[in-house]
């Protein structure tokens, strides 16, 4: 009999939900936490407790029945901000190395931490970004990407107490997504008719779906040490937006805004948005990231992990008919 026992953070979060559903799927003993007031996936066992504070967090590690505990770190906040927010470093730095203080403490088998390709050393537009295990703050721009390139460093200096992979996923979209996820937004926005313009450029968007596939396969087949690329290809915005006309029916969105005009109004953006308390559609940061070298390699992944991707067309498809079901957009 399976003694793992997977211990998933993040588990009311759009990727955390995600990974627990597929391991609940494949009959995989798992054990979720949740802030206060979250829904938790369904599965055997879920914890409240939050990664700023390391004594909420012992319950959830608790191993009574002496199970081989495997930890899936996917707590984080993603941020396109512009700003420093002391609440991103405390959530993304700090509450990684209580993770990893909890994971030597109570013999921890593996360590999977979801970092980001943003904490990726940026290379020069045309050139292809693939793995590396060199991070730091200073290497790369945003103060997301720098929260999650010293919480990169800190998990990979653990490689010598317990076995610790990374996986780095690109722009995340798909179902299942509770909250308002950038493509997310996007999508929901489109569809009920409150986005009028797009800006040029684009990103690599990859199924929530495969990277929860990828970070399971990382449990039992990633090498000590080693970092995983799960992304996709590069998608304009542009592109994005005639796929979801197709799908939907809706009118096409064609008309650009320059960047010189989005660059001047994200201050504003940023403060309307701040002032619904909801995510902002776009930023100075995520203006330069629509513009940023995103040419990323998942070809190790391919070869060490089995990872595949699925058609994003399938993606949009299942995002918008999820949203639909669950009463956030009109069709």
């Amino acid at each position: 009999m399976d003694n793992k026992l997977y211990l998933v953070t993040g588990a009311a979060g759009h990727l955390g939900n995600t990974v627990v559903r597929k391991l609940r799927a494949a009959g995989c003993n798992v054990r979720a936490l949740v802030l206060t007031g979250e829904n938790a996936p369904d599965c055997k066992e879920s914890f409240v407790g939050d990664v700023r504070n390391k004594e909420s967090l012992r319950e959830f590690f608790s191993n009574p029945s002496n199970n081989e505990l495997i930890v899936i770190h996917t707590a984080g906040i993603v941020s396109i901000s512009s700003r420093h927010d002391h609440n991103i470093y405390d959530v993304n730095v700090n509450g990684t190395k209580n993770i990893i203080e909890l994971c030597r403490e109570n013999n921890v088998s593996r360590l999977i931490y979801v970092s980001s390709v943003h904490a990726i050393p940026e290379k020069p537009i045309g050139q292809t970004i693939s793995e590396t295990t060199d991070f730091s703050p200073a290497h790369v721009k945003g103060f997301y990407a720098k929260t999650k390139a010293e919480a990169t460093a800190c998990v990979l200096d653990a490689q010598w107490d317990m076995h610790v992979n990374v996986v780095h996923p690109s722009g995340i979209c798909g179902p299942y997504d509770y909250g308002r996820g950038h493509l997310t937004a996007l999508v929901t926005d489109y569809c009920n008719g409150g986005l009028k313009a797009i800006i040029n450029g684009g990103y690599d968007f990859v199924d929530v779906r495969d990277v929860a596939d990828g970070i399971i396969s990382c449990c039992r087949h990633g090498k000590n040490g080693e970092c995983y690329i799960l992304s996709n290809k590069y998608f304009s915005i542009q592109e994005i937006m005639h796929k979801l006309h197709e799908i939907t029916g809706h009118k096409d969105i064609t008309i650009m805004l320059p960047h010189w005009f989005a660059a001047l109004t994200t201050p504003f953006s940023e403060l309307y948005y701040k002032i619904l308390r909801s995510p902002p559609l776009y930023t100075s940061y995520s203006l330069y990231t629509l513009r940023s070298n995103s040419q990323f390699s998942h070809e190790k992944a391919d070869k060490e992990l089995g990872y595949s991707v699925t058609d994003i067309t399938k993606t949009l498809s299942d995002t918008v008919e999820w949203l639909a079901q669950n009463n956030r957009i009109k069709l």
